[in-house]
This record gives C-alpha cells, sequence and structure tokens, in this order.
C-alpha cells in the first residue's frame, strides 16, 4: 500500500495517502454530518458540515499518531521506518525489517492501541472539563467533537487489540508466542491462522447483520473482515517464502552471465537486438571496457519512441554508484527486503568493487517454484 500523495514528513517518516483514502473520507465526513444532525437538528447545516469536516480531519490525524507510535518504538530498536499511509482501511506504517526479538514486536503492537486510548481519554477528559456530562449529549459543536473522537479512538485501541494478525493485538499475540517457542516462524503461522479465524467471524457477524438485521454497517465489517483474511493469508504465505529461503544466499542463485551492452548503442539498437531478441530484463551497460551501470525496460518507458533512434543507452541508465548492491554471501531474504525497500527487480551483486553478476525477483521465483515442485513429488 504506497502513498500516491505525499502530505509531507514527521520524525524522519513520509506521511502520504492511497487514493482509496478519499472514499472513507467522504464517507466518514458524509456519517459524521448524519450523526451531528440527528442529535442536534437545531445545528444550521453550515455548522454541521462545517464540525463533521473538522471532526474527521482530526480523526485521520489520530490514525497518524497511532501509526507514528508504531514508527517511533520501531525507529527506537534500529528498524528503518519508509513511510505512513493512509487508505480505505485506516494507515499503515512501512516498516523495512522484521522485529529482531519478542520484545521489540510486542512493544510494537501495543504501542498503537495505548495512544489511541490515550487519545480517546484525553479527548473525553477535555470534554468533561468543559462542562460535558457523561451521559448528557455534547451542547456545542466543540465538545460534540471532542466526545466522538474520544469514542471512536478508543474504540480502535480495542478493535486493534483483537488478537488477529497482522492486526496490532495479532502482533502482541505473535510476540508472545515467540517468546514462548523461541521460533518466530512457528509463532507468525499460529498468528495468521488466529487472524484467518478472526477474519471469518466478521465476515460472518456482518453477513449476517446485514440480511438479518438489515444493517449496512454489517457491509462493511464483512468487508474488515475480508482485508483481515487476505494480510493473514498474505503473511502466512510470506514466512513461508521466508522459511524456505533462509539458507539461501545470493552467489547460489544470481545470474554471473551478464549480457553488456555498449553505453553508446541507441536505444532502438538495444530494443530491438537485446530486449526483443533475448527477452531478459536487465543489461550491464560498459564504455571503454569499464562496466558503468544497468539498464532495464523500465528506463526505456519514459523516452518518446521517436527519440530511441538517437538516445544512446548510457543516457538513460542508473549509475552503477547509484544503485543499491548486495554481496555474494548475502541472505537472499535480505536481498529481498532491499529489492521491496527501493522498488527494483533486481540489484547488482558486487564483491571487492567488482560486479559478479546479478540477483533479481525471477531468480528467487524460480527457487521457490522448483522447491514447490520437489516438496509435492
Amino acid at each position: 500500500m504506497q502513498s500516491q500523495v505525499k502530505l509531507g514528513r514527521i520524525f524522519g517518516v513520509e506521511i502520504g495517502f492511497h487514493y482509496s483514502w478519499l472514499i472513507i473520507a467522504f464517507l466518514i465526513t458524509l456519517s459524521l454530518a448524519g450523526h451531528f444532525r440527528a442529535a442536534h437538528p437545531e445545528w444550521e447545516g453550515s455548522v454541521i458540515w462545517m464540525t463533521a469536516i473538522i471532526t474527521g480531519i482530526f480523526f485521520f490525524a489520530s490514525i497518524i499518531v497511532h501509526e507514528l507510535s508504531h514508527a517511533v518504538v520501531a525507529q527506537a530498536a534500529g528498524l528503518p521506518v519508509r513511510s505512513i499511509t493512509l487508505f480505505a482501511l485506516g494507515g499503515v506504517a512501512h516498516i523495512d525489517k522484521e522485529a529482531a526479538s519478542p520484545k521489540t514486536e510486542f512493544w510494537m503492537g501495543i504501542i498503537g492501541p495505548i495512544t489511541s486510548m490515550a487519545i480517546g481519554l484525553l479527548c473525553l477528559g477535555i470534554a468533561r472539563l468543559l462542562g460535558w456530562g457523561m451521559m448528557a449529549t455534547p451542547a456545542t459543536p466543540f465538545l460534540a467533537m471532542l466526545v466522538w473522537l474520544g469514542y471512536i479512538n478508543i474504540g480502535l485501541a480495542f478493535f486493534n487489540l483483537i488478537p488477529g494478525f497482522p492486526l496490532d493485538g495479532g502482533r502482541v499475540l505473535r510476540a508472545i508466542i515467540w517468546w514462548i517457542t523461541g521460533n518466530v516462524t512457528r509463532a507468525t503461522r499460529i498468528a495468521a491462522g488466529v487472524g484467518q479465524f478472526v477474519a471469518f467471524c466478521l465476515i460472518g457477524f456482518g453477513i449476517l447483520g446485514f440480511f438479518v438485521g438489515g444493517d449496512f454497517g454489517g457491509l462493511w465489517l464483512a468487508f474488515i473482515g475480508w482485508f483481515l483474511l487476505d494480510a493473514a493469508r498474505l503473511s502466512a504465505a510470506q514466512v513461508e517464502v521466508l522459511a524456505n529461503l533462509s539458507d539461501v544466499h545470493v552467489g547460489d542463485i544470481m545470474t554471473r552471465d551478464c549480457l553488456t551492452v555498449d553505453g553508446q548503442a541507441d536505444l532502438q539498437t538495444f530494443a530491438e537486438d537485446y530486449l526483443l531478441r533475448t527477452g531478459r530484463r536487465c543489461f550491464v551497460i560498459k564504455e571503454n571496457g569499464n562496466i558503468i551501470g544497468l539498464v532495464t525496460p523500465s528506463e526505456l518507458k519514459g523516452i518518446e519512441r521517436e527519440r530511441w533512434p538517437h538516445t544512446p543507452v548510457s543516457q538513460v541508465m542508473r549509475p552503477l554508484q547509484q544503485l543499491r548492491t548486495v554481496g555474494v554471501t548475502t541472505p537472499v531474504t535480505e536481498a529481498l527486503e532491499t529489492m521491496g525497500r527501493e522498488d527494483v527487480n533486481q540489484l547488482p551483486v558486487v564483491s571487492h568493487g567488482h560486479l559478479e553478476g546479478i540477483i533479481s525477483r525471477g531468480h528467487i521465483l524460480q527457487l521457490l517454484q522448483a522447491r514447490t515442485e520437489l516438496q509435492h513429488m
């Protein structure tokens, strides 16, 4: 879930939102307007809509604070945090590495619900100090906003504590099982299994609520369950992949016979004589006998086709010194993490300053397919 609109940086973490967030932002604002209109029919329409919009903005700000709490704990543990993305079902912090210990995993999971609970109690506490009675309807738009934010953040805290991986509660569960068993792979499998069970329960209750009670909120609950089910299955598949690759190093599967292209060759020649004839996705660029960079089909996409005969490959390539590299002895799991973090499909393999080869997602996929076939023989 990558950010498609960048909003800025907080504590060095890029904040942005996915386009799907616009849908939920609109729906929440619409829902809040309906809620405030029903609770305060005497309010003018402009007051209702302004209160709804401001409350929605603060709600999403509280989600960012929730995700930032995860980021702060991760950074304190030495785990790089790339960004935070708001999307249709809330927010997600992109942490480039998994926790190295159950203690770190526990605090990374529990800090989110603690933060949401603190925000909720703070909002209700301020509303109480300003004269709101616990059982009374808030009298002013400001009090109505504080009370709604208080209850929704407390609700989010409890929801995130549900022990369904990859919810925060599921991460806490995985940390506890990891601590007991000493096996992170087994802990992830169990936590992901619990996550799938919880997801099926949410889907079942949501569908039942919609068809029996006519509650459209049931459809939303079912949708959340579907999303959790998909995420839990993905997490289970990911741990199986990492387990299969745990004993493999880059040097075991990389390609050593890299095809080279003269840096002065034009893009038309490169496309016709190399890309179309070989079907390969990555080529080494040489000039005067020295390796100066890499080029892939992606670099051609930004160049208009009529310019191909007049544009040398060296002009669009990615210089070697600007590329993230791995070593021959680097674990394949680490190389895969690097590809995901850098959003690339291949990495140069360098040893003692010399290019040894190329490793790509395709090489890793071929290895996984071979091992899967062998397991089913």
